[in-house]
């Protein structure tokens, strides 16, 4: 079992993560960092920003993750600012953004970056989905509204499941990759 810590305070991911990961023998333990993630329009930045800091925090190899929001109808808000709308958004408030739009996808990118003392990795895939009519499950406001194959990221949850089966998700791409890097 290889070993790996994992940059996170968001035990959703970590779920997410673990479930991929364990197919390879990838064993990923939480730290909780206090990162200042910086604000940009460009995801990638995002992560390897945090990926380094995390690092130089720690001086041990790690790995982060970062989500970028999309909602095309509404120019491609809220980007890299999801934590900090979420946070001043209730489920309602998005639905009430797209409720007069045609088009109501919504996609999320996920960012998983390595970072060692050589290298940095990056890892990212977009998934679409939709904006629910009304907020179902429990959770976060934007989980409780946004809708991947026919359930909301907040029923998912409760459910015990992921938004996404694990080989779908992009952490398989990491764990395929992490477990080759290491052997």
């Amino acid at each position: 079992m290889n070993t790996l810590l994992f940059a996170t305070g968001n035990e959703r991911k970590l779920f997410e993560a673990q479930l991929a990961c364990q197919d390879f023998g990838i064993e990923l333990e939480q730290v909780q960092l206090k990162i200042d993630e910086i604000q940009s329009h460009d995801p990638l930045a995002i992560a390897k920003h945090k990926a380094a800091e995390a690092f130089r925090q720690i001086n041990q190899p790690v790995v982060v993750t970062d989500t970028s929001w999309n909602i095309p109808a509404l120019g491609g808000f809220p980007g890299g600012y999801m934590k900090d709308v979420t946070a001043w958004f209730a489920p309602e408030d998005f639905i009430s953004l797209v409720k007069t739009k045609t088009d109501k996808r919504i996609g999320f990118t996920e960012t998983i970056t390595y970072q060692d003392g050589a290298q940095t990795k990056l890892f990212s895939e977009t998934y679409w989905g939709n904006i629910t009519s009304q907020p179902r499950g429990h959770g976060p406001s934007i989980e409780q509204v946004a809708e991947f194959n026919g359930y909301t990221i907040a029923e998912r949850q409760n459910q015990g499941r992921t938004s996404h089966e694990p080989k779908e998700y992009v952490w398989y791409q990491f764990g395929e990759w992490f477990s080759n890097f290491v052997n």
